[in-house]
């Protein structure tokens, strides 16, 4: 399997390379079809390609394809450009097949519970892993990770969650606390925010010591190890993330009719505050800290799981836009905007006299404008008084 994916490494380079030499030299651009076709003269010239499944080589090749797309698309939205790069084996994830029965073949055991994998060119061999909505098997993509590999299995289904709940609930975000749901004044819960990345702080910094003194000296097995050992703990540190959000977006869908939330552009909430040569940015250090603190939360895969989750459990899942909606600044009950800074964590309305922490009161302010995008109009909050308009 190392050998296999090292050749889809090799062709996908190869491709890269002959796309870029191509247009420098000829200013001719290489499509995916051209490229496909010329596989054929790839497996007639080079013997260790002829054992390689042909359907699965093009995976290779569209994943190229999809790589320029998503480049181009990045340039004409004036985003940063990032221009597909060369992979080193270490950096490239794995290969993929298009078809069930055309170089792979995956026979599930009862109840979907494991199961036997056969690769075309490698053999049969064992796999772990519990399908919760078992289907038709479509296609495949094989993962090669730090602790080992992986089969990810597309198959054509129909998903379902049960609900069993019906409460309406605003949705906030945040480092300090994780995620904070507001069901009315007074009605809150939270869920605690454990820091994964902290917790494995000293234990990575030890790891990177390690690796950094067998590094210094000849490549070695011993810096192989510590490598792998280093992976290894940040997979660890991913996996962790990974799994309280799928069990925190499994229970919120199953216990919730409707939840509100923000659409978060994590892209800015991580930029850099360095600034530039002539104008040098403030507070660094704390940025970059906070910017850690931030992506160890994951709020994108958070908001994506929901999503997904949500739509199969049939439960209503508002985004709303906040440059139209500002929950942190907006107060839930007289509707009234006012300005915070972050380091402001009460919320206290002088015309109310309503309290709340801040995260409480963005939560409770989604939820009564999530309520007023269905038609409703929550109790406990007024409509805030528009300006008259001058004659």
């Amino acid at each position: 399997m190392e050998s296999l994916c090292d050749l889809h490494c090799s062709l996908y380079n190869a491709a890269l390379e002959e796309r870029i030499d191509a247009y420098r030299k000829a200013d001719v651009t290489i499509k995916y079809s051209a490229q496909c076709k010329s596989l054929t003269q790839v497996r007639a010239e080079h013997a260790e390609y002829r054992a390689v499944n042909a359907q699965s080589l093009q995976v290779t090749l569209d994943r190229l394809n999809k790589a320029f797309e998503s480049f181009f698309r990045r340039v004409k939205e004036g985003q940063a450009p990032g221009f597909p790069r060369f992979r080193s084996r270490k950096r490239f994830s794995g290969f993929g097949y298009k078809a069930h029965g055309d170089g792979f073949r995956f026979t599930p055991g009862t109840g979907w519970r494991h199961g036997k994998l056969r690769l075309s060119g490698v053999g049969t061999m064992q796999a772990r892993g519990v399908a919760r909505t078992p289907g038709q098997i479509v296609s495949c993509d094989v993962m090669r990770r730090a602790d080992g590999w992986f089969l990810s299995l597309v198959v054509a289904c129909q998903p379902h969650r049960e609900v069993v709940g019906d409460r309406e609930a605003g949705l906030d975000w945040g480092v300090e606390t994780y995620a904070t749901l507001a069901y009315g004044p007074g009605e809150y819960a939270e869920v605690e925010n454990e820091r994964f990345l902290a917790q494995e702080a000293e234990v990575l910094k030890g790891e990177q010591r390690k690796l950094s003194a067998a590094l210094r000296g000849k490549r070695s097995k011993r810096a192989a190890k510590r490598r792998l050992q280093m992976a290894r703990r940040w997979r660890k540190v991913a996996n962790r993330r990974k799994d309280r959000a799928h069990k925190l977006t499994a229970r919120l869908v199953r216990d919730h009719r409707l939840i509100v939330t923000e659409g978060l552009n994590v892209r800015n909430m991580t930029a850099s505050a360095k600034g530039t040569v002539e104008e040098p940015g403030k507070n660094v250090r704390q940025k970059a800290g906070l910017n850690r603190s931030i992506l160890d939360t994951a709020p994108g895969s958070l908001i994506k799981m929901l999503t997904t989750k949500a739509e199969e459990a049939g439960c209503e899942l508002i985004v709303l836009d906040t440059r139209k909606h500002k929950p942190s600044q907006t107060c839930p009950c007289c509707g009234g905007v006012r300005k915070k800074e972050l380091s402001e964590r009460e919320h206290r309305c002088e015309t109310t006299g309503f309290r709340a922490t801040r995260d409480q009161a963005a939560a409770l302010s989604m939820l009564v404008a999530g309520l007023r995008e269905t038609g409703r109009e929550p109790s406990w909050a007024a409509r805030p008084e528009t300006p008259a308009r001058a004659a």
